[in-house]
Parts: C-alpha cells; structure tokens; sequence
C-alpha cells in the first residue's frame, strides 16, 4: 500500500471507504469504495496531484456543479465532489462493465445495429444535455461505459470544468485531457466557440470507429492526425465496409463535415438520420464537400505550412540532440502546441496517444512521454 493511498484512505475515510484502484486515465485516478452513508459502492476519481495543484479545490468544486444538474439514462451521474487533504476528487456510480474502447480493442469492429444503437443512444444523451447548456467536448470510445449493452457517457463536463478552474494554467500540468484522433477540425484550429456541432462531430468519429474498426483519420504522430482532421476527408465508411447502408453512410459523412455549419445542428438531428432509410446527404455531394474542404483549408493553410516548417526545424535539433541514456533519469517532456498551428516546442517527438493532451476548449494540445 503506498503512502499516497494511504493518505486518500484516511482523507475520505468520514464518507467513503476506498478499497482498490480500477485504473488511470491523462486526469485522474479511478477507485473502488463504498459509499458508507448510502452502502453502495461507487466510483471514486482523484484528480493527479500534478492537476490537483494547478486548479485549487474551491473553484474545481464550483465548476463541477454544473453538470451535477444532469439527469438522463444515458448519462453517468455525479454523485459527490469535493476538496480533502490536497486531493480534488468527484464520485459516480460503479458500473459493473466495459469501456466501448476496450470493447474496440478486444472486437475491432461491432455489428451495424449495434454500432447504430449505441451511437443513436449516446446522441440522445448529447442532445440533453445541450439543451441544458453543456457541452462535453471530450466523446472517445474512453468515455463510453457499456453495462449490459447499454451505453452511459462519462465524465460530462468534466473536462470543461477542469479548463475552466485551470484557466489559462492547464498547460502546466502535462495532463492528458483527450487524444486526437476524435476532436473536431475547430478544436485542431483553436475555435474560441465551440458549439455543440463539435460534440456531433466527435460521435461521428466514434461511430466512424465502431463501423470500420479504426478512427477516420490515422496517422504516425499526432501532427499528422491533427493535420489530417483539418485537411483531409475521411474515407467514406463503405469504402471500407460495403454493407453499411447508404442512409448511415450519409449521415456518418455529414457528421464529419470540416466547416460546423455543413454538419447536422443538433445530436437529435443527427441521431434522426441514422434511423431514416431514405436519409441522403444534402445536395451538392462530392463538389459542396470538396468545396467546404477547400474554404476550411484556406483558412489553415498559412499556419499550417509555418507549423510544417517549425517542425522540420525542430525535429532537426531533435535529431542533433543528446538522447538520454535508458539506464537515466526519467523526466516528462511537454510538447507544447498553441493556437492555431503554429507553435511546436518539440513536434519531433513520437506519439503516444495515451499520454496527448487537447483542452477542452481546443486552445492548447499538450503532449507528454
């Protein structure tokens, strides 16, 4: 038992009875407990001490309120939060299951119903909670808990939260709040606003994912996925599986449209298309999307080259550099890339997309090894 543990244990020891750790994600630490007032277990997240110190425990707890008021079938409820000992930490249900990602890993891809179901599912959940003013900004297969087949999305708001109390600091912690594979091309471009057509175009890549067996853009390193997202169209899904029918395919295109206003307005929306057999993509096809590609890559292009060019730079010093020897010290390095596309600190660096942060608001992607 380490001290660390030892001194959650204690910390929480008047409300919750930690028992063991279920895993890590870039934010927090996730354990077992027993809720002691309500006997019930329940899912208890630290937040990393590295983040703990950067956000202070007042302003975390007043952030995280605003998703407390979140009430739907297909979303993971918050419990508790609160400030003990040092430690921020907020508490959900435990569910008894599997995260989508890891269903992923272990079937690559899903049926077409199904796929279809947990997509309409989660949509559904979106929806709410648009209209109640949240945005989730952070939809992976990571944040999709499965229980007897049926979906919940975690941590709602909790990324925005965690920006929101950080501030303009988040980029001192190294932290992972997300990987990249499924941000919206507005977040890649360091969009003040982002709507909830971001959160649309998140699911769309899920779902994307969950039709196909990978996300719609790949890549060596992050730079060339967030370069692929802002540039690139993604295969169409029945290139890569014929017997997903049109009107999905369709409406998984529209979804994954560069420019927000060419994408579906609202997760209802979207979810009303994958159940619509005579549903097409607006007219205009491959022209108005080659078109919308075009503008969206006017508009990143200046930054986009200077950043190809600060990166050739860069990893040229990388190369000239010392390596560190295996048997050295370990150190964490920040990578750093700030809006929009144009400043690299170290882009040489290999990706590890378990380690990669993106804010919430798309302002600043960290990467960390």
């Amino acid at each position: 038992m380490t001290i660390h543990f030892e001194r959650l244990t204690a910390a929480l020891a008047d409300r919750y009875r930690i028992e063991r750790e279920l895993g890590q994600g870039g934010m927090a630490t996730v354990y077992l407990a027993q809720d002691l007032k309500h006997d019930r277990p329940v899912a208890v997240k630290v937040l990393k001490p590295e983040l703990a110190a950067v956000l202070g425990g007042e302003r975390f707890v007043v952030e995280i309120k605003t998703t407390a008021a979140l009430q739907h079938p297909h979303i993971l409820p918050l419990f508790d939060s609160g400030a003990a000992d040092g430690f921020l930490y907020y508490v959900m249900p435990y569910i008894d299951g599997e995260t989508l990602r890891t269903r992923l890993d272990r079937q690559t891809q899903l049926g077409i119903d199904e796929a279809v179901r947990i997509a309409v599912n989660v949509a559904d959940a979106l929806d709410y909670a648009h209209r109640h003013g949240v945005i989730h900004r952070d939809i992976k297969p990571e944040n999709i808990l499965l229980h007897d087949g049926r979906p919940m999305v975690a941590d709602f708001g909790i990324a925005l939260a965690v920006s929101a109390a950080a501030g303009g600091r988040m980029t001192e912690t190294g932290l992972s709040l997300g990987t990249p594979h499924y941000m919206s091309p507005e977040q890649a471009t360091a969009e003040k606003e982002i709507s909830a057509r971001s959160d649309v175009y998140s699911l769309g890549s899920v779902l994307y994912e969950m039709l196909t067996g990978s996300p719609p853009h790949t890549g060596a390193s992050a730079q060339q996925i967030i370069m692929k997202i802002v540039t690139e169209e993604a295969a169409p899904v029945t290139k890569l599986r014929k017997s997903v029918p049109p009107h999905i395919a369709s409406a998984v295109a529209m979804s994954l449209e560069k420019l927000p206003a060419d994408r579906f307005e609202s997760a209802k929306a979207f979810s009303e298309a994958l159940g619509n057999q005579g549903f097409a993509q607006r007219t205009g096809g491959a022209a108005r999307t080659a078109r919308a590609a075009g503008d969206w890559r006017s508009r990143v292009a200046v930054p986009a080259l200077a950043a190809i060019g600060v990166l050739l730079a860069v990893a040229m010093l990388g190369w000239l550099r010392p390596r560190e020897s295996a048997g050295g010290a370990s150190r964490q390095r920040v990578v750093l890339w700030q809006k929009p596309l144009e400043r690299f600190l170290d882009p040489g660096a290999e990706y590890n997309a378990t380690q990669s942060a993106i804010s919430p608001d798309g302002l600043t992607i960290v990467f960390t090894d």
